[in-house]
């Protein structure tokens, strides 16, 4: 018979009960766990070690093709995801423990954010490659722009996820509800933005005439196509499936509702999505797909056309 050490549960729906030693994992797990189950350690294992796996390339690509930018976002998102599944993880030695429980739940809801960030990103590297006419938005404002809602995002789901995991849970969980609709809203726009852009690509029909001194229009070679691939599947691995789909639906349910206790879910509409997401941006790799002359990494082309614009002007000028 498994025992337990002494813990009291702050369960975040209607359940707050006192675990003791004395009492044995028994089959009403729907009314002592917070989780409404146990998780299932192989697979708290195998999140842990995809996750951790996939945020070390990151880390070491990021380092080797000099894109620190992919710090703060793919490999912050990976470190979050790994605290949280190891909550997980730790949970299924005990599911009665609060601490874990409460790890997980905040550190899981805002772990994508920092991902989504990258495509923000991304779109802006791809505008300044294949021609900044073609889009609605210079490439800066959209970088300016979509991380500044990500950031806002982030805050909001940061702050409703300490309530969540605290005293306030249901207050907590409709603020951070309110910062995934919101973020949920800022990818929308953002897809179409970049939709229109790509149509505009395709058909040349550009918003604007290029300035003079402007690069010229980019091309579409392989390497091109393969980075606007993944950069959909990451969008669609986000945006439907785990943003839109589950992650709004669950919240919206409530702490108690059947989304939220329902385990394979979770694995597959947030683990296994966000896993996907962040295996596609390692295997196409900016750091590869976006290099251009003399095999620049895509920070160093920005870096030598600012360069070159200056160096224009000021010849212009005398």
């Amino acid at each position: 018979m498994l025992t337990y050490a002494p813990t009291t549960i702050h369960t975040p729906p209607k359940h707050r009960s006192t675990m003791t030693s004395s009492q044995p994992l028994t089959g009403n797990i729907k009314e002592d766990s917070q989780y409404h189950y146990i998780p299932t350690e192989w697979i708290c294992i195998v999140f842990v070690t995809l996750f951790g796996l996939s945020t070390l390339i990151h880390t070491l690509q990021g380092i080797h093709y000099r894109l620190w930018w992919l710090l703060p976002t793919a490999v912050l998102c990976g470190l979050l995801e790994v605290i949280g599944w190891s909550g997980r993880l730790w949970s299924s030695q005990n599911p009665f423990l609060s601490t874990p429980f409460l790890m997980q739940i905040a550190t899981t809801i805002i772990a994508p954010t920092p991902l989504v960030a990258a495509n923000f990103i991304l779109l802006g590297r791809i505008i300044q490659r294949l021609g900044p006419q073609y889009s609605r938005l210079t490439p800066k404002r959209y970088t300016a722009i979509f991380l500044s809602c990500d950031i806002i995002a982030l805050v909001v789901q940061s702050i409703g996820g300490g309530l969540a995991s605290g005293t306030q849970p249901t207050l907590g969980g409709n603020i951070a509800l309110g910062g995934i609709v919101f973020q949920l809203v800022a990818i929308i726009v953002y897809s179409a933005l970049a939709a229109e852009f790509l149509t505009r690509y395709i058909r040349d029909r550009p918003m604007r005439y290029a300035r003079v001194g402007a690069a010229p229009r980019g091309s579409t070679d392989r390497l091109m196509k393969r980075m606007l691939y993944a950069m959909s599947l990451m969008t669609v691995f986000i945006l439907i499936s785990r943003r839109s789909v589950y992650r709004t639906i669950e919240l919206s349910d409530g702490w108690n509702g059947k989304i939220i206790s329902t385990q394979w879910l979770f694995n597959v509409f947030d683990g296994t999505m966000i896993v996907l997401a962040m295996w596609t941006l390692n295997i196409f790799h900016p750091g590869i797909l976006l290099r251009g002359p003399n095999n620049l990494p895509s920070d160093s082309i920005d870096i030598n056309l600012k360069a070159s614009k200056s160096s224009s002007t000021e010849i212009r000028t005398v």
